[in-house]
């Protein structure tokens, strides 16, 4: 980034890295860089908001977390995180530690077990953008005209997009900049863009988010998720201790009301929150894989434990009913959203342990089992396309192609999340609701609509939460597949 020669450079003070064999103590140096750097920037633009002139450019750094080790350590051969795979030294940038902490916590604890040597926390060579630090800070200054009386890259460090991408998460960077290997899939720009760009879409701070992910596309959903939530807020045996929705005001009163936006955000999000974000969180991602691609996209960021699709969508057999359920085992991906990330000859498997979870949680719910079960709910291929009107086309290709794959369901969305999810390791599941049979002239009519989504839409949500609750009582370790791991992989989660 070219620099004005006339205005030196002045950065907050140099520390030298410390090593730490107690994860809790890392993470603490960690919080306190990252502070003394955000606050050295906030601090030098509030001093311009309130007309002081730059007499120099301003620079802090992100964090660093580094391992060294030269020994081929033979790591449990169970665990899918937590270990690297050879010799050699490993590094991340860190970004919100306070954020992160119980997940920095686990990650740095984890490396410390399974190679027995300290890590190394430092400053790295990375300049946090001035956009970044203040994200999450009460104590920012912002202009009352909205405008600078300067170009903030004249003074500050602004976001890089050549550098804030998914090439270590695609598999495409080996090293990084200085030779290390990565350690983490994302670097802490990349985390931090995803950051901003997750308050924004949903209105609801990153803060907020659980470690359990609902996704859905319709409003029906968001509102039976509120209806649960104050219940569970009732029952003091629950577990669950706030609500949140679009405009970041928890409740604890299962009776207060949210408070109204003016408009709702793009992709209205609402968080059932519990301790350690062991809660659930429900995003309304609307119609469409795009929508599907963007939230994933910054949610993976938070490194959650599983998200799961829980839908509508076209029953494509004659059998189905309206009202059934389709548990996807396999993905037909004509959604083309994420083909230059992921090729569209990349297999996605289905992943036993949230198989497992869902139908279990179908049973319960719905009190059939066994051969009873096959009776409304079926398994196979659900088909993901990004054309709504697909059913307006000449029919031979598409109903061809669907026949081929032996798909059972169409959708905008299943394959897009569960394709993301296994791109960026996050386990992933779908459970549809079948709600029209186009192929079999079986379409919803208002009234036929109404009676449908008040009967289906309660008992279909409950599946997917009594899921999320059942993969929440399994060890992080259980949930996260080996099926999800490449040949290198980053130590981190």
């Amino acid at each position: 980034m070219t620099q004005p020669e006339t205005l030196p450079l002045i950065t907050p003070p140099v520390h030298q890295a410390r090593l730490f064999t107690d994860p809790a103590e890392a993470v603490m140096f960690l919080k306190a860089l990252y502070a003394e750097g955000t606050g050295f920037l906030v601090g030098k633009f509030n001093d311009i908001v309130a007309g002081k002139v730059p007499d120099a450019r301003y620079r802090a750094f992100y964090p660093e977390i580094r391992l060294t080790t030269t020994r081929y350590d033979q790591a449990d051969s169970r665990l899918a995180f937590g270990h690297v795979s050879q010799p050699g030294t490993y590094a991340t940038t860190i970004t919100r530690p306070d954020l992160f902490r119980h997940y920095l916590e686990q990650q740095i604890g984890l490396l410390i077990r399974n190679h027995s040597v300290p890590v190394s926390v430092g400053l790295s060579n990375t300049p946090i953008p001035v956009h970044f630090a203040m994200a999450g800070r009460g104590d920012v200054s912002l202009p009352q005209n909205g405008e600078m009386s300067l170009t903030l890259r004249d003074v500050f460090d602004v976001p890089d997009l050549s550098v804030t991408n998914d090439d270590i998460v695609n598999g495409e960077r080996v090293t990084n900049m200085d030779g290390s290997i990565p350690l983490a899939a994302f670097t802490a720009q990349r985390v931090d863009y995803s950051l901003a760009r997750l308050a924004h879409y949903t209105a609801t701070s990153p803060e907020h988010f659980q470690n359990h992910v609902l996704f859905t596309n319709y409003q029906f959903y968001v509102d039976e998720f509120e209806a649960f939530a104050r219940a569970a807020l009732a029952d003091p045996d629950s577990g669950y201790t706030a609500f949140v929705g679009p405009g970041d005001h928890p409740i604890t009163d299962p009776d207060a009301p949210l408070p109204p936006l003016p408009r709702l955000p793009q992709m209205p999000t609402y968080h059932l929150k519990r301790g350690r974000n062991a809660g659930i969180t429900l995003v309304n991602i609307g119609v469409g894989p795009s929508n599907a691609k963007t939230a994933t996209d910054h949610i993976a960021v938070l490194r959650p434990h599983a998200w799961l699709m829980v839908g509508h969508c076209a029953g494509l057999r004659n059998s189905q009913s309206l009202g059934d359920f389709v548990l996807a085992h396999a993905y037909l991906r004509e959604d083309n959203v994420l083909n230059e990330d992921l090729p569209v000859w990349v297999p996605i498997p289905a992943l036993a342990e949230i198989q497992i979870a869902l139908q279990e949680a179908v049973a319960e719910v719905t009190q059939l089992e066994g051969f009873e079960l096959k009776k409304i709910m079926r398994t196979g291929t659900v088909a993901t396309i990004d054309n709504r009107n697909w059913e307006l086309r000449d029919q031979s290709g598409p109903v061809r192609r669907l026949s081929m794959s032996r798909a059972i369901a169409l959708d905008m969305e299943s394959a897009t999340i569960a394709a993301n999810g296994y791109r960026f390791r996050v386990p992933y599941g779908t459970l549809l609701c079948v709600s029209d049979k186009p192929l079999h002239g079986e379409l919803k009519l208002p009234g036929m609509a109404s009676a449908f989504y008040k009967t289906q839409v309660s008992r279909h949500l409950q599946i997917g939460i009594r899921a999320m609750e059942r993969l929440r009582e399994m060890p992080l370790e259980r949930i996260h597949s080996r099926k999800l791991r490449s040949f290198d992989e980053t130590a981190f989660l």
